[in-house]
């Protein structure tokens, strides 16, 4: 609550929001993965998107997604080849390494996720995520011109 008594939705979401990735992180942790490297992983699973494609989805920088993928790369889990409709892109190809791990993630993150909404009673589950999926996706889906936006925070690093 604020000094007005009004709800601060802003500190609820980044509390919230910074609470569960550092579940996660810390989960993931565990099998040498971190919440950036399973979501770009997830998006590549047979999606064939090129690299700036999938830091698109994911919502990273260019410069964090070359990073991500080099570290994943190094690890065995991705691989990024020629796009077969533009020379100059590349797709990302998840190894079978990579789905690998990326199955064991995603199980870990389902499990937490869970959790989390576990904790809620069930009749307010399912409208928190999706009316948070509505907000992202319509009201707040594009940032606002801002002369100094804040800079969005990069999920940890790529690989363990």
């Amino acid at each position: 609550m604020g000094t007005t008594g009004c709800t601060d939705l802003m500190m609820l979401l980044h509390r919230t929001g910074h609470a569960l990735e550092t579940e996660l992180t810390a989960r993931l942790a565990e099998i040498g993965l971190t919440p950036r490297a399973r979501c770009v992983l997830s998006s590549a699973l047979d999606a064939g998107l090129t690299q700036t494609e999938i830091a698109d989805v994911v919502n990273i920088d260019k410069t964090t997604m070359v990073v991500t993928m080099d570290a994943l790369e190094s690890a065995g889990y991705a691989e990024r080849k020629p796009s077969p409709t533009d020379r100059r892109a590349r797709v990302v190809v998840v190894t079978e390494q990579g789905r690998e791990i990326v199955a064991k993630a995603d199980d870990l993150y389902a499990d937490v996720v869970g959790s989390v909404l576990g904790s809620l009673p069930d009749d307010e589950r399912a409208g928190l995520v999706n009316g948070l999926t509505r907000l992202v996706e319509g009201r707040l889906g594009t940032p606002v011109a801002c002369e100094k936006p804040p800079r969005k925070r990069a999920l940890r690093h790529a690989v363990g």
